[in-house]
């Protein structure tokens, strides 16, 4: 679970977005103990789509977004992508060193 305040140091806000339903994403947070938001993208998932990271899982086909994670800096470009693979976990490490950087720019 990524620590919310090593990623605060760095300016950055932690947040997850999944395709399901508000209600879903809630007991999905809690359960992880979560300290940093689960937005829902349903029934649309318009962000979902937007960014590319839909697939559909399962013979029922169903709609989900791939595990990944995105690095936007305030001006809404994207600093970092990367894509998890078979549901790993990226290490925080990898993303603070590149949020380290962009604030060593800044």
């Amino acid at each position: 679970m990524a620590d919310n305040a090593q990623f605060e140091e760095h300016d950055v806000q932690l947040l997850a977005i999944g395709g399901s339903n508000p209600f879903s994403q809630k007991t999905f947070a809690d359960s992880l103990k979560a300290s940093h938001p689960f937005l829902s993208d349903y029934p649309d998932l318009m962000v979902i789509k937007k960014y590319e990271i839909l697939q559909y899982v399962g013979e029922a086909k169903r709609p989900m977004a791939k595990g990944s994670t995105f690095l936007i800096d305030k001006q809404g470009v994207i600093r970092g992508k990367w894509m998890g693979q078979g549901g790993a976990v990226l290490p925080n490490e990898t993303i603070l060193g590149v949020a380290k950087e962009l604030q060593d720019k800044s």
